[in-house]
């Protein structure tokens, strides 16, 4: 028997594996991206809503972790936790980020061959901390919030809405948690329908619009997650990693809805899956049978690879691009090397997480969390 009573608990497994399922569908979606022509024509064409997923996967879990353990735990222990879990694969993502960065060089992002080494290591630096920079900072060109990995800017959304969690938030009772879900989900609406696009993309640079898009996909999801911890009452769902998976392959991969012509079609279609879809999936896989040996065996694994293939993907992914770009290759003409990207992509995730994630999280455990934790 275990007496420490803040140790962790065991974990939902097929909700990791669903992790890593979403986590694979970015890579792809990012890969067909560098041959796509307009958000009309993108294979894959919802694969961002997986970040979507994900917050709404964060808050669940949070709220399965620590909700119940605030009379032992403080916010400053909350913070640690967090950070000894996430912010070691933010540095090597960034690290990796640098080491690639040279290479992205292309007609795409002419002015990388004018960036001195100094001030692409300080970016570096900045990246480790996950503090924004603004666009006068940028060294890419497209005004992203990390310019060495722009993924960065959903894990900062993410720990905003910890810190939201932690100091406020987890005091709410159950109808205020209501109350603030509904009011995300109205700005969640209102977004979607409005964007001049018809999509939720966007959050990724330092200015009033992106800051705007990124609380709106953050707010709801994450603390519908949580609401959806508190609430809901599980029940045995069988297959559920299959069907799950299904379900999130077939999300994510949904043609534009509505066209050019009726953008707000396809905005209410992503308003529908993140505030209806994503919760129904969670809450099949929290209710699914985690015995089986397949679910348990194949999520073990996506799970694990899912938060190091999502953070360290995207600098591979800068590089092909900018090839693409440059020699305007279709899909047709390149596809082994793609297909070379994404396993490339998965392999880096792998040793990263085992040869520097793991041993790190360990030491950080032993020295900076509470004894025992």
């Amino acid at each position: 028997m275990n007496s420490n009573p803040l140790s962790t608990k065991p974990h939902y497994p097929i909700l990791d594996g669903l992790r890593g399922v979403a986590a694979l569908m970015v890579v792809a979606f990012h890969i067909f991206e560098a041959h796509a022509t307009s958000y009309l024509d993108q294979t894959i064409n919802h694969g961002y809503l997986a970040v979507d997923f994900f917050f709404l996967l964060s808050g669940f879990v949070i709220g399965y972790a620590y909700d119940d353990r605030w009379n032992k735990l403080t916010p400053s222990e909350f913070f640690k936790r967090r950070l000894v879990r996430l912010q070691p694969m933010v540095v090597i993502g960034m690290v990796i980020g640098a080491i690639g960065f040279y290479f992205q060089q292309s007609t795409l992002w002419p002015m990388i061959s004018h960036v001195p080494i100094w001030k692409m290591l300080a970016i570096m630096l900045i990246g480790f901390t996950l503090l924004p920079i603004t666009t006068a900072m940028d060294i890419r060109g497209w005004n992203e919030m990390h310019p060495l990995n722009g993924p960065g800017w959903s894990l900062l959304f993410e720990y905003i809405a910890n810190v939201l969690y932690a100091v406020f938030i987890r005091k709410f009772s159950n109808k205020a948690l209501s109350i603030l879900v509904f009011c995300a989900g109205c700005l969640l609406i209102h977004l979607t329908i409005t964007s001049p696009a018809g999509d939720v993309v966007g959050g990724w640079t330092l200015d009033a619009t992106h800051l705007h898009i990124g609380f709106a996909r953050v707010m709801y999801p994450f603390f519908a997650g949580l609401l959806l911890c508190r609430t809901v009452k599980l029940r045995q769902v069988k297959n559920a990693f299959l069907w799950c998976s299904l379900l999130v392959i077939a999300i994510l991969a949904m043609p534009r809805i509505g066209g050019s012509e009726r953008l707000w079609m396809n905005g209410l279609y992503e308003s529908f899956v993140i505030i209806f879809i994503f919760p129904l999936i969670v809450y099949l896989g929290a209710s699914g049978d985690a015995k089986s040996k397949y679910p348990t065996r194949l999520g073990k694994f996506l799970g694990d690879i899912s938060f190091p293939i999502y953070i360290t993907h995207y600098p591979v992914i800068y590089i092909y691009t900018g090839w693409v770009y440059d020699h305007k290759y279709s899909m047709q003409q390149v596809y082994p090397y793609a297909i070379l990207v994404f396993i490339s992509s998965i392999a880096i995730a792998y040793a990263c997480l085992k040869l520097y994630d793991e041993p790190v999280r360990r030491w950080l455990q032993k020295r900076v969390l509470v004894k025992g934790i």
